[in-house]
């Protein structure tokens, strides 16, 4: 399990986090700070897939990665808010923008991590 308060997870989750605040606020009439069920929806499963992400801090952006967590439903709506959500971040949130583009988007995707015998015998 990952921590989402430290470091690049950190980053990370807050990035998504304000994703979803601009493409709910402008698309949805969402106040500010608040989603609607939707959108709480997709926040919810999205912090779920980070937190049991395999590659923890050597995760890789989504969109690179060669392990595809989210169900393909899920990730079509992800991919359509990072549309909508992703060219108003560099005016609504500059850093988390750059540091996503320049240094997450750069991050080369590891291979699949192996399963590790623990937990396949944890889960017996």
């Amino acid at each position: 399990m990952n921590d989402l308060g430290l470091g690049r997870m950190k980053r990370e989750w807050r990035t998504i986090e304000a994703m979803l605040v601009l493409h709910c606020r402008q698309l949805h009439g969402g106040r500010r700070g608040a989603l609607c069920p939707g959108c709480e929806e997709l926040r919810a499963y999205a912090e779920r897939r980070l937190v049991l992400c395999p590659f923890g801090e050597d995760k890789p952006t989504c969109a690179h990665c060669k392990v595809h967590c989210y169900r393909p439903e899920m990730r079509e709506r992800v991919r359509a808010m990072m549309r909508f959500a992703g060219p108003r971040m560099l005016l609504a949130h500059p850093y988390l923008a750059l540091m996503h583009q320049l240094v997450d988007g750069r991050r080369p995707a590891p291979d699949k991590p192996a399963r590790r015998a623990a937990a396949v015998q944890g889960d017996s």
